[in-house]
Order: C-alpha cells, then structure tokens, then sequence
C-alpha cells in the first residue's frame, strides 16, 4: 500500500470521526426528549385509564340491566345457581344429571366394556345437549339456560324444580326403574297458563348428540348406527346410514332413538313429537366419533288451570331384542307396544319374519343350554341343513336324472341344428323330460329355500348384542372383523387387515360354485350349456368379489357362510357317492315305457311349448297366404 492510500484512508477516518462528535445531541437537547416521551407516555396511560374506566362503566350499566331483567323475570331463581350433579343408578346403569338445564348429561353401562374395557359410556357431557323452550309473554325460557334445584334426591329418584316468582313451576321427576335401562320423566308445570303466548300450546325441544365408537371396525359399527324413529299410527324408519341426511317428519312420533350398532339413547313421548326435523352427519374415521345427531321437534303442551303434565321416557341401554320387547311392561300408557325391538334392525318383511319366529328362537334356545357363540352357529347351520336336506337331495335327484338323460338330450339336439328349429327341439326336449318323469325345474327348490335363509342371516348375525366380544377360534369379537394377520397400513380394497373367516367363506364358495356348476353342465344340452359357459366364470369370480365385500363384516357372519357353503358341498358330494347311475337309468326307463303312450305326460310345460309351436306355425302360414 502506498502513501497515498494510507493518507486516503486517514482523512476519511477523521471526518467520521469529527461528524459523529459535532452531530451529537447536547445535554439540554437530551434532557428536552426525556421530557417529551414522559408527556406522551402519561397523555398514554391517560387514555387507557380513560378506556378502562368507560368500559367498567357500560358493563356496569349492562349487569344492572341484566340485574333488572333477572328481577323481573318470571324465573329469576333460575338465571344464577350451583352446576351440581345428581347420580342415579341401579344394578344395570349409572346416568348423571346436572342442575344447569335439569337433563341427562351421562349415562355409563355397567354389564358391558367398550374397547378400552371400561364401561360402556352412552352419551357424555361433552357430547350431548338437550334443551326444552317455552315460549312465555316476558320470555322464551331455555332450560340449558336455567338452574334447576334438586329434590327428593335418592339412589332412583331426583326431582329438578324451578319456581316462578308467583309461585308458579316447572318440574322434571326422573325416576330410574329397578333393574332396568328405563328413566321415567314427567314434566309438571303450575300455573303457567297465564303466561303463555296466546295459542301457543307446544314444548319446544332441541336434542343433539355427537356418538362415540363403541366397537373395533369403525366401517362395519357406522353402517349399523342409524338416527332410528317410531311413527305413531306406522312402522319405523331411519335416516340414510351413509350419507348426511336431514328430513322434516310430517307425521307424529311415538319415539326418536339416537342409536349406536348396538346400543340406543331414546326418547319416548306419549303426547307425542310433532314437526319433527331430524339430521344424521356421518363423520370421518379420524374425527374419533362415528354420527353427529340433531332432533327439533314439538310436542303438545296446553297448561290448564292448575297442572298440567307431559310424560315421557328414556331408553338408555343395549339394543337386545327380547330385552326391549320386555319395556312394554313398563309403558307409561296401559296395552301400548312400544315397539323398541324395532332398533334391533331383522331385515325386510319375508326375512324378518323368518329371523323374529324362527333364528331368534333357536338362538336362544341355544344360547341357554350354555353353548358358546361359535358353536351356537355351528348348531343353527347343521339344524337349517337337516330342515333343507330333503329339498337338497330332491334337488340333486333331479339334476342326477337329467345327467343320465343326457345322452338321449343330446340326440335330440343334434337332430334339430337348426336355430330356426329351436321351437321344435325345446318341445321334444320337455317331452322327453315328461315321458322320463323327470322335473327340469326341480334344482331350483333349494335355492329358492335357503336363499331367504342366507339373507335374514345377514341381518340377524349384525345385529346380535349377543355376539359381541364374544372370542371363538382366532377371533377374539365374532360381532366385528377377525385380524389375526394385519399390518399399518390401509390398503386400497382391503384395509389394514387379513380376516380369516372372510378368506374361508370365499374358498367355500369357490368350492361350492365349482361343484354347482359342474353338476349342471353334466345335465345341461345345447343353448343352456352354452349360457352356462358364460355363467361359470362369473359365478367363479363372485366369491373374489365377495372377498373385498366381506374382510370389514362381522366374523361370526363370514363364519356362519363358511360352514353352511362348506356343508352344502359336502351334502352334494355326499349324495353324488350315494348315486347309482346304471340304477338310476333303468328307473327312469321303466318310467318311460309306462308313460310312452300316456298323452297325459305331454301336460303342463311341454304341452304349452307345443301349443306355442303351432300357433307360429299357423302365423307363419297366413303370412305366407298374404
């Protein structure tokens, strides 16, 4: 570095150096800024102060008004109090009760477990609101507003009363019935007449209820809890299961069940609910919740001149279809069918008749010779093939016949190539079948018998409390999915698990398809053989179909499909070694030379193929004439 550099870069110091110390403030410009921040810094604490002090003054104005309102309103006693809570409890059910709004806020089940084994909780505080408004002249009251203090508290009994500034009340007697999951409620007002709008002769409530997932396949659980009804002069129905659905009800309601897959939370009214709007949102898996539901309704309440009384019930309990036809004892109107069972969902009419007077039966029969779950099924399934078998073999007699007949059917066919000889062939080919005496409709017997067997199962195993957490083999619940092989991941179809029983039910059914088939193409001539040929592969892929279908179902559902498809193959494998062919061939030829020159024989389906032809015949003819 040069000289001149270096004196570059000296000169440049001392500038700096000399603007920094003359630019400097001076001690009284220092002492002068001071001055001026403490002004604004007290000018600000000033005007927080002046904040402060008017909001103190219109909230001040605000508890006066609410102080005036709260004074001069019909239930004052109401708008402060303590938020207690009241327990009542018997040897089945502990339901709690709070003081703010004088309603049901939990209810724990004692004789069951959810997932974590602990007691079943119904419903919680967190979760649940239930709200009733009346609609006075000074006031609309809200009881999830309102204090209401308890009387007559016992072990079963709480009184939640509110008493009006001229005497008048409103009060909630709950009564909890011994060795029940039923609560009483009457609903006993005084002296409200004189304060009700004018027409107005109805009880708002307002019910809502987000529910919680009791068991371990959310999918399968979701699909069976359901926003359940009663209509008053009809049958029951429910929300859309899987979709988001809110419906304004025209009709009057017996009762309104907020219901789990097996477990319900019901409302019960004897004046009934009118103007019904409820609303059922399905949630995501990964909300922790399976159902948010809502009820609007009204119900009739005209105040008299004294008393006046509304009864009501709640159902609070497992959905145990002999145990809810029993609450008809407990009916609050003598001779009414409550129809509580309703929740226990048994398919439509043709297979919930079969399940009500004939599954149900035998299940409990079964159940109380103190058989386990599995083998109770294991029983039911041996029973329904023992019922079926002489249909069965009826069944696998006839397409036998047709299987030895086979060589004359085909005779016929080949004699006939011709598509336009179709007629003609089908009509030989019946009354070859009728001089044989053989039924070409007789395989279809058993289908048509078990099928609605197969279905009310369906419905029946689903819903059976009694199969929940029930262990059987490797499944541990039969009332949910087994997944003894499982891994982390949700897979696209299949999920996060392998259910055994599911894989089962589909080999058996391969294994039952392939024997069906294969029976039926041993007796089964032109046309129909070839239809077969398409039917066989879909009938084959059925049972992968089923696969994706049935991983998520119950396991005591898969397991019962399992051995009722395996016993039907060994059935038919059973009686294709018990058939003679040679013996069953000479039969049917002494059939066929007594009915040879029997006209009587051409009956039924191939003398209306015969007409059919002839009436072509004589079509044909006339257009040819033309």
């Amino acid at each position: 570095m040069d000289k001149n550099t270096i004196t570059g870069f000296i000169l440049i110091a001392l500038v700096m150096i000399g603007f920094t110390y003359f630019s400097q403030p001076s001690a009284e410009d220092i002492a002068r800024a001071r001055q001026q921040d403490s002004i604004a810094a007290v000018n600000a604490e000033k005007e927080r102060e002046l904040q402060l002090r008017e909001q103190a003054i219109l909230q001040a104005k605000k508890d006066s008004l609410q102080l005036v309102l709260d004074t001069t309103s019909l239930f004052a006693s109401g708008k402060h109090g303590e938020n207690s809570v009241i327990t009542l409890q018997n040897e089945l059910v502990s339901i709690n009760f709070n003081t703010l709004g004088g309603s049901m806020v939990s209810a724990k089940l004692k004789d069951f477990k959810n997932q974590e084994q602990k007691p079943v909780e119904l419903f919680t505080e967190s979760t649940s609101h239930l709200n009733y408004t009346w609609a006075f002249k000074e006031e609309n009251l809200r009881t999830d507003e309102t204090y209401f203090t308890p009387e007559n508290v016992t072990d079963s009994t709480v009184t939640m009363a509110l008493v009006g500034r001229d005497g008048s009340s409103i009060r909630f007697e709950y009564t909890l019935i011994p060795n029940t999951y039923m609560v009483n409620l009457t609903i006993r007002t005084t002296g409200l007449e004189r304060h009700l709008l004018p027409n107005n002769k109805s009880l708002t409530i307002d019910w809502q209820d987000r529910i919680r997932p009791q068991e371990k396949g959310f999918t399968f659980e979701n699909r069976y809890s359901t926003l359940t009804y009663k209509e008053k002069d009809g049958g029951t129905d429910y929300l859309n299961e899987v979709k988001e659905k809110d419906e304004e009800i025209k009709e009057t309601l017996d009762w309104v069940a907020f219901k789990n897959q097996f477990f319900s939370y019901v409302m019960i009214n004897y004046n009934g609910f009118t103007d019904a709007r409820l609303k059922s949102t399905p949630l995501a898996e990964n909300s922790g919740f399976l159902k948010d539901y809502e009820a609007h309704m009204q119900t009739t309440f005209e105040a008299k001149d004294g008393e006046s009384v509304i009864p009501m019930q709640f159902y609070v309990g497992p959905n145990k279809f002999r145990l809810l036809q029993k609450m008809n004892n407990y009916s609050l109107q003598e001779g009414k069918d409550l129809e509580l069972d309703e929740l226990v969902y048994l398919g439509w009419p043709l297979f919930k008749y079969i399940n009500r007077f004939f599954t149900i039966y035998v299940f409990d029969w079964l159940t109380s010779l103190g058989f386990s779950m599995g083998v109770v099924l294991l029983l039911i399934t041996i029973l329904l093939k023992i019922i079926v078998y002489p249909t069965t073999r009826k069944s696998y007699l006839s397409s036998a016949k047709m299987r030895v007949l086979k060589p004359k059917l085909d005779e016929v066919n080949a004699k006939y190539p011709n598509p336009e000889d179709s007629m003609k062939k089908q009509q030989e080919i019946m009354s070859t079948y009728s001089k044989y005496g053989v039924s070409p409709m007789g395989g279809c017997l058993p289908i048509l018998i078990q099928m609605p067997i197969w279905i009310a199962m369906f419905n029946f195993v689903p819903n059976a409390i009694e199969l929940r957490q029930q262990s059987f083999l490797w499944a541990d619940d039969l009332s949910t999915y087994d997944d003894v092989i499982s891994w982390s991941v949700n897979l696209p179809l299949i999920g996060n698990h392998l259910s055994i029983f599911c894989l089962l039910f589909c080999i058996s059914n391969l294994l039952y398809s392939w024997l069906n088939m294969k029976m039926q193409k041993d007796s089964m001539v032109g046309q129909q053989a070839d239809q077969l040929k398409m039917m066989q592969w879909m009938m084959m892929l059925m049972p992968i179909f089923f696969f994706f279908m049935f991983n998520d179902y119950s396991s005591g559902l898969n397991y019962y499909y399992f051995i009722s498809l395996l016993g039907s193959a060994v059935t038919f494998w059973w009686l294709r070694w018990r058939t003679d062919d040679a013996k069953l061939l000479a039969k049917l030829e002494e059939n066929y030379k007594k009915n040879m020159n029997n006209p009587e024989k051409m009956k039924g389906l191939a003398a209306r193929l015969e007409a059919l032809q002839k009436q072509q015949e004589m079509q044909k003819q006339k257009y040819r004439r033309k």
